[in-house]
């Protein structure tokens, strides 16, 4: 018997395309895009770098790759690449770049792709920096050898507008110091949050607490609608004024350094006597009050220890390395160390949860390689390297085998906080004391808590009234706790009511 099948026409297609796959010689590899950007967007020839970025997230891949769950992305580095022109990226193109693994040897499956240009170079980010370029998202064909997908890079991320409210101010002013290094305007940005009686009490003035974000935050954390609620015996208010330490190489930390320029004297000179002129703040070293967490807290204790005469007081919470004996984990003093090996030639991490490590030196240190500048490791060497005939940052180690540069490492010797105080201490020591306060999780996530061990135990050795404090099972995240927050804004009241016939 004879039985008549019909094939619809999708079905005869699915049919078709299997044969052709199982008879057909692919390409070497299924991996390949071609980008391009629009005139609409950018008129002018780019040199520069550009980016593949892949996810399996619902987020636009843009947005990422995060550090402790990085997904695949490719870059390469362009040269008068001209509106419209098709740019391929295929496992042939010259000066590929790629992360985890090399680029033919990426499954893309179930994985959705997008493009990114970095058209401004001055940003650490990129798929958020105002100015930098992106195209649509789009999900990866199965087959992208039978037709290679093209990605249109038509639009601009657009900067982020600050809405003043009643209670939180943008202030922005121009440094004349840190233009003239760069070459170019460049500025100062924060958020002034007002305190309560401020409207009121028209003749008062006030004490500051400046507040600064760590690695990846900026002043706009400062928004608010209402006043800080201050709740105190000595019935204190404060100004808190919220920095943004951004910088095109990361977080400049308030630093004064060859990368990012006169950051700190800038800081001191220019924008402190801008500030305390327009919102009629106490210009005076006992009503001024420092604080930040991560590379905020490293800041913090940087500018209190650099300026002792300038600032009151610094509360710094879990710094970034304030002592290069143990540089999360590694002492960078001893000339066998390496960044991505231990003595044991076990692979470094550089992050855990708990007790167990989820981030390893080198994969980390080569995923920021691959996006360039504005990384977290690319950040410190911004602050602490020396510049190099290039125009950038000397490298504090060999990205390929992790052997430390001992010559860069002399010159890191400036920045090494717990190394200033010993060597200065007794210029400093009357003029710090009562200062220094420095929390940190006895499990940070990123094993900064070697370093502030070292930092207690000198200071403890150099008799000094500094808190140094290492709070049991706190992480990164856990150790500003409300409970701490409480303490410290307490203990500002205090430093300051101390203070205040000195202040008169």
């Amino acid at each position: 018997m004879i039985q008549r099948f019909r094939i619809s026409m999708s079905t005869f297609y699915s049919v078709f395309l299997f044969f052709f796959l199982l008879f057909t010689e692919l390409p070497a590899s299924e991996n390949a895009f071609q980008v391009r950007f629009t005139k609409s967007i950018h008129h002018q020839p780019f040199t520069g770098r550009v980016y593949l970025i892949f996810t399996q997230s619902h987020r636009e891949p843009r947005l990422g790759p995060s550090w402790f769950q990085p997904e695949s992305f490719i870059a390469q580095d362009v040269v008068n690449w001209k509106p419209g022109e098709i740019l391929e990226f295929t496992p042939d193109s010259k000066n590929l770049l790629s992360f985890p693994i090399p680029f033919s040897e990426m499954n893309l499956d179930n994985y959705r792709a997008q493009a990114v240009v970095r058209f401004n170079s001055n940003e650490p980010k990129i798929g958020t920096a105002p100015g930098n370029g992106f195209s649509q998202v789009i999900a990866v064909p199965k087959y992208a050898g039978l037709k290679t997908p093209i990605l249109t890079i038509n639009k601009l991320v657009v900067e982020k507008t600050f809405k003043d409210t009643q209670w939180s101010k943008l202030f922005k002013i121009r440094s004349a110091l840190l233009s003239k290094f760069h070459s170019q305007d460049t500025y100062f940005e924060a958020t002034v949050i007002l305190p309560q009686s401020y409207y009121q009490q028209k003749q008062r003035k006030y004490p500051v607490i400046f507040s600064i974000p760590g690695f990846g935050g900026d002043h706009f954390r400062g928004l608010r609608n209402t006043p800080v609620s201050e709740q105190n015996e000595g019935h204190v208010e404060f100004i808190r004024v919220v920095l943004n330490p951004q910088c095109r190489w990361g977080h400049h930390v308030f630093a004064d350094s060859a990368n990012n320029g006169p950051v700190g004297e800038a800081f001191t000179t220019e924008f402190l006597p801008e500030l305390e002129k327009a919102y009629r703040a106490i210009p005076h070293q006992r009503a001024r009050f420092l604080t930040g967490h991560s590379s905020g807290g490293w800041s913090s204790l940087w500018l209190q220890v650099t300026y002792p005469d300038v600032f009151g007081g610094t509360w710094s919470t879990a710094p970034d390395p304030v002592d290069f004996r143990n540089f999360q984990q590694i002492n960078l003093y001893d000339s066998s160390s390496n960044m991505y090996r231990d003595a044991m030639n076990q692979a470094r991490p550089i992050a855990r949860r708990g007790q167990t490590p989820i981030l390893w030196y080198e994969p980390f240190s080569k995923m920021e390689y691959v996006l360039g500048h504005g990384g977290q490791l690319r950040s410190f060497e911004a602050v602490f390297s020396p510049r190099g005939k290039d125009g950038t940052p000397l490298k504090l180690y060999d990205r390929e085998t992790g052997n430390i540069n001992p010559e860069v490492v002399e010159a890191w010797k400036a920045y090494d906080i717990r190394l200033i105080l010993e060597t200065n201490w007794k210029t400093l020591s009357p003029k710090l004391a009562g200062k220094i306060h420095v929390f940190m999780g006895e499990l940070d996530t990123f094993y900064l808590e070697g370093a502030t061990i070292l930092l207690k135990q000198s200071l403890a050795q150099l008799d000094n009234e500094a808190v140094v404090e290492i709070h049991p099972g706190k992480s990164h995240s856990s150790l500003l706790s409300k409970e701490l927050m409480l303490r410290i804004r307490k203990e500002m009241v205090q430093a300051f009511l101390a203070h205040q016939d000195e202040i008169k």
